[in-house]
């Protein structure tokens, strides 16, 4: 499955969503498909945009937040896993594509190419709800699924390690910066 292919399936369900994904490319993927003030693209920290998501979900409790993920960027923080465990917060779905590679910073191989199972390590944390979903329908069945329920749910889905023919994103860093903190604080006001 081509991660860009999975990210146009979900892009419905994600449109109205606090959603925080990792740099490279599915940050690029998912700006081209469409950017959204409620979007997040967490640059320049590789392995944070978990933990960040938790915050956000356990501050937003009734609010969705989607995290998107990839298998480098976990590996880089595993102890999320069982930090999002800990607390549970049922508005949080967590996606990971992995693609056994560092494809953004290099293409160097994961820890997942040569056989961790990062469903595997999830369910080990106690994550409540682990699914894997490897074809875009699956995905977006998991994800509705995870979005109408109200229990952490960790999302892998196995991808092709094939990237966007750019990874360059017509939006400032501090501008998205600020937009999704305007996005954040009209979500706040709601509540």
């Amino acid at each position: 499955m081509l991660r860009a292919d999975a990210l146009q399936a979900i892009y419905p369900e994600l449109q109205d969503r606090i959603v925080v994904t990792i740099m490279g490319a599915v940050a690029a993927e998912l700006y081209t498909i469409g950017h959204r003030h409620n979007f997040f693209y967490l640059e320049h920290a590789m392995g944070l945009a978990s933990s960040m998501g938790l915050g956000i979900a356990l501050s937003l409790p009734k609010q969705k937040v989607v995290v998107i993920d990839g298998d480098g960027s976990l590996l880089m923080n595993l102890g999320t896993l069982s930090t999002m465990a800990r607390y549970r917060p049922g508005n949080l779905v967590h996606i990971v594509f992995d693609n056994g590679s560092l494809l953004s910073v290099g293409g160097f191989p994961t820890a997942t190419s040569t056989g961790t199972d990062l469903a595997g390590v999830a369910r080990a944390c106690a994550i409540p709800e682990v699914t894997q979903a490897d074809t875009p329908e699956r995905l977006k069945q998991a994800v509705q699924g995870a979005l109408a329920g109200g229990t952490l749910t960790t999302i892998v889905s196995k991808v092709e390690a094939i990237g966007p023919k750019s990874f360059h994103m017509d939006l400032p860093l501090l501008e998205n910066r600020f937009q999704f903190k305007r996005a954040l604080e009209a979500l706040r006001q709601q509540a």
